[in-house]
């Protein structure tokens, strides 16, 4: 499960128990997964008819929705609803949720599960049900009106993506400041208030280029690690070239660092490469992904690579795979397999420019690599590659995915589906 969408993922072991670290509400569900998910997706989930989905998180047994999209169908087709970027439905039956329609003025990119049955949205939106709440918000999930009390909101910018513990919610985008209190892209606030923590200000700076951004951010399952990415290649004067890791408890990096990020393979248009990362259930490491420009250059643009949880300065990836030439957006870890989506044609692809290598294996859109050796596993129920795979969500039963396309292992499934445990 991916913190940066909910709360902190837990072991099998640990769902019976209290979470862990400093999270004190009720945990989400685990996703450890003896094995790959199945290659066939359920028929009951409903049908995002425009736009694309940029996140998806399960609550018990509703399932929110958030992306930049109108229109939601029945999984039979024979109903349409309207939906402002926000949308929940039933896990098991599809069932889209009549009681629940934030009116949200756009794009909702990242979700994590609030205190009191609410779910915290962060975004690029600047009013929500009809008042000013930029970048961030808590909606009630059983009646979509906006949480009294919970007063946050950045400013000049937007929210990335969000990540909780529980108590806490940990913000990450090209915001300047949360609630008029300065944050350079990077923020800790209150779950239930909103409030800025006054105690986390760890400070990114030196852009590579273009704004100064957190791109994304990961949470570990103890609560005690949050992985940043983005712009910046220093964090409290330290370098940290686009990525870097936070103590929590004390909000200053550690000494876990890596220099395999700093070759440029992008252009001009991107200011940065980096996207999701997700730690493993049992955080002993963290695996990350990226995009990149259209030609072929060195280093890790479009791949996924894993980074054990350690403070290990100059660490190197554990290991590495290239698609050859085509990006990655999305990455989710389980027990069994690093998740991983985008538009790629392929995967194991090293030695590939725009064109097969040797010992490539075709996997359109979507694929699973085994977390001990990094190459490729054999699931491959293909999508339509589109823009691509930006929301990838496990939970205990199975694999929700999150696209812009319709095409889902050779069956029409809008936007939306969902891998259940094989």
């Amino acid at each position: 499960m991916k913190p940066a969408r909910s709360f902190v993922a837990l072991t099998m072991s640990t769902l019976l128990l209290f979470p862990l670290g400093v999270a004190t509400a009720a945990p989400a569900l685990a996703a450890p997964h003896q094995g790959v998910v199945s290659e066939q997706p359920v028929q009951w989930t409903p049908h995002v008819l425009d736009g694309a989905i940029k996140d998806i998180l399960r609550i018990g047994d509703t399932v929110v929705v958030a992306g930049e999209f109108g229109r939601v169908s029945d999984a039979d087709g024979g109903r349409t609803h309207d939906r402002s970027n926000l949308f929940a439905f039933r896990h098991g039956t599809g069932e889209v949720l009549s009681g629940f329609a934030p009116q949200v003025d756009d794009t909702v990119t990242s979700l994590a599960e609030g205190p009191g049955g609410s779910v915290i949205i962060g975004g690029q939106f600047t009013r929500v049900n009809g008042t000013d709440r930029r970048g961030v918000a808590r909606v009630d999930l059983a009646t979509g009106r906006s949480v009294s009390g919970f007063g946050a909101a950045v400013d000049d910018g937007s929210v990335y993506r969000i990540a909780s513990d529980g108590d806490r919610v940990y913000l990450g985008g090209n915001f300047t400041a949360v609630n008029g209190e300065e944050r350079t892209g990077l923020a800790r606030i209150d779950a239930s208030t909103g409030k800025a923590d006054a105690g986390f200000t760890p400070t990114i700076s030196d852009q590579r280029r273009g704004r100064l951004r957190v791109q994304e951010l990961a949470l570990s399952p103890d609560g005690r690690r949050l992985a940043i990415n983005g712009t910046f290649t220093k964090v409290d004067g330290l370098d940290r070239y686009q990525i870097a890791m936070i103590d929590t408890g004390s909000g200053t990096p550690t000494a876990w660092s890596t220099a395999a990020y700093e070759a440029e393979c992008d252009y001009a248009s991107i200011h940065t490469y980096m996207r999701q990362m997700d730690f493993a259930p049992d955080g002993s490491y963290f695996a990350v992904v990226t995009a990149g420009g259209p030609k072929m250059k060195p280093g890790l643009c479009k791949s996924t690579a894993r980074f054990e949880n350690t403070d290990t300065a100059n660490a190197e990836p554990t290991w590495s795979n290239l698609t050859g030439g085509d990006s990655l957006y999305s990455v989710e870890v389980t027990s069994s397999a690093v998740y991983v989506g985008g538009h790629q044609r392929w995967m194991d692809n090293e030695q590939g420019a725009l064109n097969p290598g040797p010992g490539s294996v075709a996997r359109e859109g979507i694929a699973a690599v085994d977390p001990a050796t990094g190459r490729a596993l054999p699931w491959n129920p293909g999508r339509s590659r589109g823009h691509g795979v930006e929301a990838l969500h496990a939970t205990t039963d199975g694999l929700y995915v999150g696209s812009d396309t319709e095409r889902l292992a050779d069956e029409y499934h809008a936007r939306l589906g969902m891998f259940p445990v094989a």
